[in-house]
């Protein structure tokens, strides 16, 4: 066994901390079903995967027009309600102000609204809180404001299902309410004229899923189809709804699947001036190649973007917008007709989202060396909660999700901030968190609610504030929370992977089949391949972020060689020579020619040792590192023991669920090893997998 060491060997090679879920095959459904549906066995997989196993369900997925939907009106309680108001205050020319929000979903909401309702000869305004001033939601100061100006009807747009006192204000004032909102229910509901929820409808529901720029859509549609005044409209907030629901990460399920794979085809030849120069700017290509056909229908041109281009590439443009800026940049570029002027707006967008990352980038560095100097123990602790002077709230959200992929625990972020309580500035701290699949976010916040100013949120990410004295018993408490829900073996980050593919099946005619899955995104992951054994035969790091490129290289029947990507992994290089990976297809186009690539999102050590598991308490060899070792289960008591053996005759022997080991020539001799520290994890990782455990 390797002494402890004192310093990285050479040979030593730091991955990525991640554990790996891999469904279980099922070969011959999944070779039938191909078959059945024209498709290759490794997507038919994929399709069994996520729930769908049959020729009638592979139909609505692929071909989501083909499905019957209810009506909107039947589905929404309030929506007549809500249409009623509308039309009402358009007739009498009575003033309309929307109350968005400053992310992606609520300035596109709002944009869609503003488009459909001055359309429908509405005299409508708008207001959106400071984020930095101000924080979430609609306000007293904006009901205020807006009674002041003549308003006599508020419509909020992603906001206003928690804000109770400022809707109560509006209603005392005499100015009507409908929230448009898809956030979580309270459990006392705002005293509004009407209410747009889709949590308030049945989760069978097709629409369950809307974000809410879903809700502002279906909203404006139904006003426009009441007021018989369709024609020209639903394109444009088709547009700006694919945008939002994108942006958002709303699941690509029900209707949002249908309309987003709608959506998709009309942005290449958008009728937005401010869309067209958005995709100008970010540099967007429209895919041009053609799906294989399925199900006998017609082989037709893909031209189209993808949901990656929304998410990676459009929606971080205007997310920057409301993180640093004034939404309004925002807001004028998606409702304006001017090309001159939505392009400079673009331009703004684009230079904002350039501060965006190089703060990011910052901040994420600060806090990795935080981390790494701090004496935290997050095997116990398990949630990380880093707070520092002089980081813009703004952004924090972003570096949260990037900590959560370092080190595989919810992330608390937050920064101090002076907030004047009368003429008295008090420290206060403002944040964002991050969580993982078996941490509740909002119900952590909730178990902390005593400690916190303000908080809101879902499973999986929520803002709070409060001040700066509770700290450390916020950082307790939210301890004490996350050890009741999480397990030390969900401390590591997770990579879903789907199914086994060899390099050679790697090829432009399969990539083009993950066509009929898409739209994929939350609720319809992309696929994710998994290779064992690889050979890493070329690789260097490239980019500002450290991203590291390589040739992955598969010996077989039929050798073959692939270019691969690795965002952000600069600190992983090199990579070991020998690894299994799991990643995902993309395209790839230079000097004419395409070709597919693979986007790395694991890595891990092979086990050169048989895949099945071998006979209890049997030995199995393995190479780590260069050098030769062998492991076994061995009985200790009561349990299972852990060990391994290098060539020197050294022994680690690990119980299960313990960070300290035993390492020695004997028992009599061995010393205590901290096992968790990354030369002896990826060691213990590598023995679990040699064994099949």
């Amino acid at each position: 066994m390797q002494e402890l060491p004192t310093s990285v060997p050479p040979h030593f090679h730091r991955l990525p901390n991640q554990r790996w879920q891999i469904y279980s095959p099922q070969a011959q459904q999944a070779e039938q079903f191909a078959t059945e549906i024209g498709l290759s066995p490794l997507l038919a997989q994929v399709l069994i995967n996520r729930g769908i196993d049959s020729l009638k369900e592979v139909q609505g997925f692929i071909e989501p027009e083909s499905l019957v939907l209810p009506a909107p009106m039947d589905e929404f309680p309030d929506l007549a309600a809500s249409v009623k108001l509308l039309r009402e205050a358009i007739s009498g020319g009575q003033k309309i102000a929307i109350c968005g929000d400053y992310d992606a979903d609520g300035m596109t909401s709002t944009a869609l609204l503003l488009r459909a309702l001055r359309l429908l000869g509405a005299n409508v305004d708008y207001a959106i809180p400071s984020r930095m001033r101000e924080g979430y939601g609609i306000n007293d100061r904006i009901v205020e404001e807006f009674h002041s100006e003549g308003v006599a009807l508020i419509l909020t747009v992603d906001n206003g299902i928690a804000a109770y006192g400022p809707v109560a204000r509006a209603r005392e004032l005499g100015v009507k309410v409908i929230i448009t909102d898809h956030h979580d229910l309270p459990p006392k509901l705002p005293p509004a004229d009407a209410i747009l929820n889709p949590k308030l409808i049945a989760e069978s529901s097709p629409y369950r899923g809307l974000a809410g720029v879903g809700v502002a859509y279906v909203l404006a549609i139904t006003l426009a189809q009441d007021m018989q005044k369709v024609g020209g409209l639903v394109n444009p907030l088709l547009e700006l709804f694919t945008l939002g629901t994108i942006a958002d990460l709303a699941p690509l399920t029900g209707v949002n699947r249908r309309w987003v794979k709608r959506g998709l085809r009309l942005l290449p030849h958008s009728q937005l001036a401010g869309i067209q120069a958005l995709i100008q700017v970010a540099g967007v290509q429209p895919g041009s190649a053609e799906s294989l056909p399925l199900l006998n229908s017609k082989n037709q041109a893909n031209n189209s973007l993808k949901p990656e281009d929304i998410g990676f590439r459009l929606g971080p443009r205007i997310n920057a917008v409301g993180r640093l800026a004034d939404p309004q940049i925002v807001i004028e570029l998606l409702t304006t007709d001017d090309r001159e002027l939505a392009l400079k707006n673009a331009m703004q967008c684009e230079q904002i989202n350039q501060r965006r990352q190089e703060l990011c980038q910052e901040i994420e560095q600060e806090a990795i060396a935080w981390c790494e100097k701090s004496d935290l123990d997050l095997q116990q602790e398990r949630v990380l909660v880093v707070v520092q002077p002089g980081w813009h709230h703004g952004v924090i959200g972003i570096v949260a999700s990037r900590l959560v992929e370092r080190y595989g625990v919810p992330v608390f972020i937050g920064t101090f901030e002076d907030e004047a309580v009368g003429a008295v500035a008090h420290k206060i701290i403002r944040g964002s968190v991050r969580g993982i699949p078996e941490f509740n976010v909002f119900d952590g916040l909730n178990f902390c609610a005593d400690l916190l100013t303000k908080f809101g949120g879902h499973k999986a990410a929520g803002g709070f504030s409060m001040p700066a004295q509770n700290l450390e018993q916020f950082r307790n408490q939210l301890s004490i929370f996350a050890n009741q829900c999480l397990q030390p073996e969900h401390l590591k980050p997770l990579v879903s992977v789907d199914v086994r593919a060899d390099l050679a099946e790697i090829n432009l005619d399969l990539y083009r089949q993950i066509d009929a899955l898409e739209p994929c995104g939350i609720e319809n992951k992309a696929p994710v391949f998994w290779t064992p054994n690889v050979c890493i035969t070329e690789q260097k790091i490239v980019g500002k972020g450290g991203h590291v490129k390589l040739t992955a290289t598969q010996d077989g029947n039929v050798s073959a060689s692939v270019k691969a990507i690795a965002w952000r992994w600069g600190e992983y290089f090199p990579l070991p020579r020998r690894v299994d990976i799991a990643y995902r297809l993309r395209e790839n186009s230079f000097n004419g020619k395409t070709s597919v690539e693979l986007e790395l999102l694991g890595v891990r050590l092979p086990a050169n040792a048989a895949s099945s598991r071998p006979p209890m308490f049997g030995k199995v060899e393995f190479d780590y590192c260069d050098r030769t070792y062998s492991c076994s289960l061995s009985p200790a008591g009561s349990i299972e023991e852990l060990r391994i053996r290098n060539s020197q005759g050294q022994v680690l022997a690990v119980a299960p669920g313990q960070n300290i080991g035993l390492l020695g020539n004997s028992r009599k001799d061995a010393r205590e090893v901290d096992v968790s520290l990354p030369f002896f994890e990826n060691l213990i990782q590598t023995a679990k997998h040699a064994l099949g455990i």
